[in-house]
């Protein structure tokens, strides 16, 4: 793929967190996983993926980026069958935080009610629900 300059810093950039943000169709998720797939197969330097959080907006986005990463993890299993760092990665990959921000800010309270100070029985409202209260 073609990256841009500001594509490209984003894919390359190892000093920090990252906000990437554009239009719908812009290359948002190639880059984001692209990004992943340096940091988790750095030869030097592996990060596990389990110890990134990945949030996007929707639930399609974020099963796309973990089909992604997963694809691409196994195809450079063909091409290095031995390597323990990718063998790792596969399996961490299914605790991977790649999700939405909606669904890692519920898994947060749910962690957390207690300090929150709210009932742990919580739930989230649904949309009929909301309706009702406009």
């Amino acid at each position: 793929m073609r990256w841009t300059d500001e594509q490209l810093r984003a894919v390359k950039d190892k000093n920090g967190n990252i906000l990437v943000s554009a239009a719908a169709g812009s290359g948002k998720t190639a880059v984001l996983v692209e990004r992943i797939i340096r940091l988790i197969t750095d030869e030097k330097e592996p990060v596990d993926i389990d110890r990134l959080l990945v949030v996007t907006f929707t639930r399609a986005a974020a099963s796309e980026m973990k089909e992604r990463i997963g694809a691409a993890i196994s195809r450079a299993l063909t091409e290095k069958p031995e390597s323990v760092n990718l063998r790792r990665q596969a399996v961490l990959l299914n605790r991977a935080d790649i999700t939405t921000i909606h669904s890692f800010c519920l898994r947060v309270a749910r962690e957390n009610y207690n300090r929150l100070g709210i009932d742990p029985a919580f739930r989230v409202a649904d949309d009929t629900e909301t309706a009702l209260l406009r």
